[in-house]
Formats: C-alpha cells, sequence, structure tokens
C-alpha cells in the first residue's frame, strides 16, 4: 500500500515578493522639512520661554549696551554705530543655542522615535529645527536692529550693502544653529543649554563691545586670533558701508569651516542614533 504523504499534496507556495519602499521624492523631503519647520516655528510661539528667549532677551541686550553701557564707554554719542554689530551678533548666537536644548529635548523625549514610524525624509525633523531657527533669528534681528535705529544708530550700507548684509547674517546663523543642532544631538537637556553662556561671554572677549587695544595685554592674542571677532568687524564693516575684503574673507571661512564640519557629524550623529 503506497502512503501518500501530506507534503506531497500541498501546493507549493508563490515565491514572496519583497517590496522596497520607494526614497522619498525632492517634492516629498520638502514638504516634509516645511513641515517640521512649521512645527518648531508654532512651537516657539506658543511658549512664553520660546518668545522672551528669540526678541525680548535680544532687545535687553542691546538696551544695556546702548542705554547702560554706551556713555560710560564713549560719551560722544558714536558708540553705538560701534557696539550695534557686536550685539547683533551676540543676539544671533544666543538665540541659535536654543536649538541645542529643542534638539536634546526631541531625542530625549522620544518624539524622534515616533517620527521614525512616519513615512517621512529621515533628517527632516533636524532640518525642520535649522530653518525654524534661521527664520526665528531673521525676525530677531530686524526687531533689535529697529530698536538700535529708534536709539540713534545710523549705518551707511548702500541697497547692495544691505543685500550682502542679509546674507551675512543668514549664513552667520546657519553656522551658529548647525553648531548647537549637532551638540543638541549628543548632549543632555541640561548640558545642552550651557551653549547659552558659550554664545554669551565669546563675544566679550573680542571686538565686538570695545577695541581690543584697551584690554590687557595678554589678552589681545585671544580676542584678535578667535573667531567672534572677524565675524563680526566683517558685519561692521558691511554696515558702515566700508568692509574690509581680508575681513571679511576670514569671517566667512570661520563660519564656512563651522558650517562643514558641523553638518557632517550632526548628519552622522542623527543616522547613528535614529539607527538604534
Amino acid at each position: 500500500m503506497t502512503t501518500i504523504t501530506p507534503t506531497a499534496l500541498s501546493p507549493r507556495r508563490a515565491p514572496v515578493a519583497t517590496v522596497t519602499p520607494a526614497a522619498p521624492s525632492v517634492r516629498t523631503g520638502l514638504r516634509d522639512i516645511t513641515t517640521m519647520t512649521a512645527r518648531e516655528l508654532r512651537r516657539t510661539v506658543r511658549s512664553v520661554d520660546g518668545l522672551i528667549t528669540a526678541f525680548a532677551i535680544p532687545v535687553a541686550i542691546m538696551l544695556v549696551f546702548v542705554v547702560i553701557f554706551g556713555g560710560a564707554i564713549d560719551s560722544s554719542g558714536d558708540y553705538i554705530n560701534y557696539v550695534v554689530p557686536g550685539t547683533l551678533i551676540l543676539c544671533l548666537g544666543f538665540g541659535s543655542a536654543a536649538t541645542a536644548t529643542a534638539v536634546a529635548q526631541d531625542m530625549t523625549s522620544g518624539t524622534i522615535d515616533r517620527f521614525k514610524t512616519l513615512p517621512i525624509l529621515g533628517p527632516a525633523p533636524l532640518w525642520g529645527h535649522v530653518i525654524a531657527s534661521v527664520v526665528r533669528n531673521l525676525a530677531s534681528a530686524v526687531v533689535v536692529l529697529g530698536v538700535a535705529v529708534a536709539l540713534g544708530f545710523r549705518p551707511d550700507a548702500d541697497v547692495l550693502g544691505w543685500v550682502a548684509v542679509v546674507g551675512y547674517v543668514v549664513l552667520t546663523v546657519l553656522a551658529f544653529t548647525w553648531i548647537c543642532a549637532a551638540a543638541g544631538l549628543v548632549l543632555s537637556v541640561d548640558a545642552s543649554q550651557a551653549l547659552n553662556s558659550v554664545f554669551l561671554f565669546l563675544p566679550y572677549l573680542s571686538s565686538g563691545f570695545v577695541a581690543v587695544g584697551t584690554m590687557p595685554t595678554w589678552l589681545h592674542g585671544f580676542a584678535d586670533n578667535q573667531p567672534f571677532t572677524p565675524i563680526i568687524e566683517g558685519l561692521r564693516g558691511l554696515m558702515s558701508g566700508s568692509p574690509d575684503a581680508s575681513t571679511i574673507w576670514t569671517a566667512v571661512a570661520w563660519l564656512a569651516g563651522f558650517l562643514a564640519v558641523s553638518i557632517t557629524l550632526g548628519s552622522l550623529a542623527y543616522r547613528r542614533r535614529t539607527a538604534r
């Protein structure tokens, strides 16, 4: 008697086709980045702390240096034209530092893990933080400059000069923000808040508020060669309508270097953190 095993009677299974998800198109990726940027801007608008950091504190810093310290440092009334570029760079750095805390919060609260389950461009949340910071800081810069003009600031830049100023400020915010975003990927929320102190302290050791020659001799080497001095001097020259090409190129080299290194390290850190 022939025994037929169940295996012989079972139908042959068709091979299961594996479907590889299609890579997001450029249009879809831009839409995802726009959505994440809008998320960050809404979070700023809905947060009292975010509004204070973005607008109130930069204006307060401007008022302190122009109204309170200005007369003591230079009674001629010209100090405001000297100090506004340094104050503006300080405010841009301070505002960009908030990105580190926002990124650290997303990384530690599980928000990024939830985004990973959605069909969106992987680094879209990170780019959303960066672009929102640029928009937020440009708005803050407009407010700070408006207050400075009301206090007597009179820049001499022409139309092309102001186009250069805007481009220079955007590059500065991008570099500062990417530094902070990369730091937020590897630091805790508490540690990321320490970046505020870095951006508040280093401009004081530059030519932002007083000439380097008035500082103690042992500080001259650091003040002359740290990045904030050429960055501030570059903006000061553009606003005054008499930029120095050597200073501008030195500042752009610093900013471009910061931007390239921070984007590379930040992208690697983000990919490593989100791959877990």
